[in-house]
């Protein structure tokens, strides 16, 4: 419709040296196009004013920060060394695990089926948040039988790498089951901008 009105207004506009001069057809339209103003109901026909967001999608998606933090690790093991791996973990992550100085939780801990093989994953969870992490850290480094736990484990990697997680808000916490027990673990690439429909679906 708007683009009907502005045609005819087109037809009975012509120029002159002093500007706009209507054919006598449509002076009402012509007036009211020439006290066009920026904050006029017909701008607001065609342009619409989005505030942009300014929470980052941790925000608006997850958890208060300060509830949790999960640290997921991938260690790609020699393939020799997988079943001394898993014993030497078996024996030194579970301590820190229930020892209360320690505000963090294993959540898990996995070795691949598929996709990338003699793999292993664990799943860490810090009470607190941030700060949490930073704590375990710090006590860690002080920590005799970790170090020589990392300087031996060391020695049966090929690689490893870290991500640090927020859970979303419309998820409960993951809760450990009696195993032994199969798992999906699944990564979305999504396009920039898409994570709250994302989240929403």
């Amino acid at each position: 419709m708007a683009t009907r009105v502005l045609q005819r207004a087109g037809r009975g506009l012509q120029h002159t040296t002093r500007g706009l001069q209507t054919s006598g057809q449509v002076p009402a339209v012509a007036r009211s196009l020439s006290g066009f103003r920026e904050d006029s109901w017909f701008k607001s026909l065609f342009v619409r004013k989005v505030d942009p967001r300014k929470d980052a999608h941790s925000h608006l998606l997850a958890k208060k920060e300060d509830n949790n933090l999960y640290k997921i690790q991938f260690h790609n093991v020699k393939p020799e060394c997988l079943d001394a791996y898993n014993e030497l973990c078996e024996d030194v992550l579970p301590s820190i695990h229930g020892d209360p100085e320690y505000p963090c939780e294993l959540v898990g801990t996995w070795n691949t089926w598929y996709g990338e093989q003699d793999q292993a994953v664990h799943l860490w969870r810090y009470r607190g948040g941030y700060p949490a992490l930073t704590e375990v850290m710090n006590k860690l480094r002080q920590n005799k039988k970790f170090m020589d736990y990392r300087n031996e484990r060391g020695k049966m990697l090929l690689s490893r790498r870290n991500q640090l997680l927020l859970e979303f808000s419309f998820w409960n916490e993951p809760v450990p089951r009696p195993g032994p027990n199969i798992y999906e673990l699944r990564s979305y690439q999504l396009r920039p901008g898409t994570m709250i429909e994302w989240g929403n679906y």
